[in-house]
């Protein structure tokens, strides 16, 4: 499902039971996320990195990822603004990470500093892992079904898990496989899949099953765009916002 979630807890199909929220690539829009976190209220939140980085907000964030108690693992913009290091950015973005290295308060850089790179949970009785980029390169690699769908029951079998929530990609999918689900709830605050709407994913049990679904939530996408141009940041992030690139 990619359509408008507005009442996520709401609605749902006989015997079917949400039990967590998956969200990814936030990017410091905090427009975006505002929209999507009354639509999983109640629901165990996890954040599969790059909460920071492009966007104006890192500070605002941080703070309602902790608030909410949120299950996270780092990707590689929050890697480059706690450590300064931006190897392998293109110059926008390595402008867009030091100027959030300038802007996080010391306890929010802390937080992401200490962020796992890969993590195993449990969801419905399943065991799962979460990271931004893949099992094998949690920070850096771009796993999507067109290049990795070959590895997507090898990364099940090795970490013993019946699914893997991965971002860093900013496009939304999900695959059934043998041994589980490989998924990805695209970005909330920077879709590049031509649709500017949040994007996340919702874990649910269906007769007993884990199931996944992708969802999408309208924003203020033009004030999020607005707070990046104020910022000084470069314009061509500003843009993108608009038109989900």
């Amino acid at each position: 499902m990619t359509g408008e979630a507005g009442r996520t807890r709401g609605g749902n199909k006989e015997g079917t039971v949400p039990l967590a929220a998956v969200l990814s690539d936030i990017h410091s829009n905090l427009e975006a996320l505002r929209a999507v976190l009354p639509r999983v209220e109640g629901l165990r939140l996890y954040s599969l990195g790059d909460a920071v980085g492009y966007g104006a907000s890192p500070n605002e964030v941080v703070n309602e990822l902790r608030a909410r108690g949120a299950v996270s693992v780092m990707g590689n913009h929050d890697y480059a603004a706690v450590t300064g290091d931006t190897r392998g950015f293109n110059a926008r973005a390595a402008m867009a990470a030091k100027w959030t290295a300038r802007a996080l308060e010391g306890a929010n850089a802390d937080y992401l500093g200490g962020l796992p790179k890969l993590s195993q949970v449990v969801e419905g009785g399943t065991k799962g892992a979460i990271a931004h980029g893949s099992p094998d390169d949690p920070l850096w690699e771009y796993v999507t079904p067109q290049t990795h769908s070959l590895l997507f029951d090898h990364y099940l079998e090795r970490l013993h898990v019946g699914f893997v929530g991965l971002g860093h990609t900013h496009v939304p999918f999900v695959s059934y496989e043998g041994r589980g689900v490989v998924f990805n709830p695209g970005s909330v605050g920077q879709p590049r899949d031509g649709d500017w709407r949040a994007s996340y994913s919702v874990l649910s049990l269906a007769d007993g099953h884990l199931k996944v679904e992708n969802f999408r939530a309208e924003y203020d996408v033009g004030a999020s765009a607005s707070k990046v141009r104020k910022a000084g940041l470069p314009e061509s992030l500003a843009d993108r916002l608009l038109r989900g690139i």
